[in-house]
């Protein structure tokens, strides 16, 4: 059966799931899984079932999340990011969000 996911998605997924539910915390959807330390991010997307690898300083990764919040995932996309600045603030979640919310994308 053919997939939408690359290997190395379903790999981190898999490696994820086994490491204490990093990507579902209580049955609580996980939408960003970060790599690189805060550069890049599996964007996983449940109106499309699709993840995608974005840069989290790229204008895709801006339109990823817009959809994602205008089909109602945008507060906990947002608690999401907040957290993960929390737990690595050295990584530039912050900036994430601040670059997120300048470009309107939890507006609406």
């Amino acid at each position: 059966m053919a997939s939408n996911t690359s290997k190395t998605a379903r790999a981190s997924v898999r490696a994820g799931q086994g490491s204490g539910g990093a990507l579902s915390v209580l049955g609580e959807y996980k939408y960003l899984i970060p790599l690189a330390d805060g550069r890049f991010a599996y964007v996983r997307n449940l109106t499309n079932g699709k993840t995608t690898h974005l840069k989290t300083d790229s204008d895709a990764f801006v339109e990823e999340i817009r959809a994602l919040s205008a089909a109602g995932h945008g507060v906990k996309i947002r608690t999401e990011i907040t957290g993960l600045h929390n737990s690595n603030p050295e990584h530039g979640w912050a900036d994430v969000e601040k670059r997120l919310v300048d470009a309107g994308v939890f507006e609406g």
